[in-house]
């Protein structure tokens, strides 16, 4: 195969995943990046919402999975994780982007997460404004912030 044939290192696609099908993958990709890069304490990353929300899997051009993100029922974000091989690739944003349009299609008129504070750039870029101070949680600095899913 010559060079002009290859596929984009940075493909990647999308797809909605099924947490009772696909919980040892968002297992798998959430503890690499939370609990054993940042050092986030497991027991505060594993809690009762995942079954009841809607998740989202990234997988590189040969099918590995690289990324996930979770949305709950009342429009909280969370859990967006990238392995750190494919960050900088646009895959975060198409994982929000996911998401935010999954919650519009749910009637949600707006959707929150809790950024940590140097990621927050990332989601200002996404159309999403802080909502009151800094806090810290799990032991790292974040900040509630919020946007209109129709703003897509």
């Amino acid at each position: 195969m010559d060079q002009s044939q290859q596929p984009d290192p940075a493909g990647f696609v999308v797809a909605r995943a099924d947490w009772q099908a696909d919980q040892s993958t968002l297992c798998r990709i959430r503890q690499s990046v939370f609990i054993d890069e940042q050092g986030i304490p497991a027991e505060l990353e594993w809690d009762n919402q995942d079954a009841e929300s809607a998740h989202f899997l990234a997988y590189n051009l040969d099918g590995d999975p690289i990324a996930t993100v979770r949305l709950l029922q009342d429009g909280h974000i969370g859990r967006l994780a990238v392995l750190p091989g494919w960050r900088g690739r646009g895959i975060g944003s198409s994982l929000l982007l996911a998401a935010i349009e999954l919650a519009d299609e749910h009637g949600l008129d707006k959707v929150y997460l809790h950024a940590q504070l140097e990621a927050a750039g990332f989601y200002h870029l996404h159309g999403f404004m802080n909502e009151g101070e800094a806090f810290e949680e799990a032991g790292i600095p974040h900040i509630r912030m919020s946007r209109y899913c129709g703003e897509l």
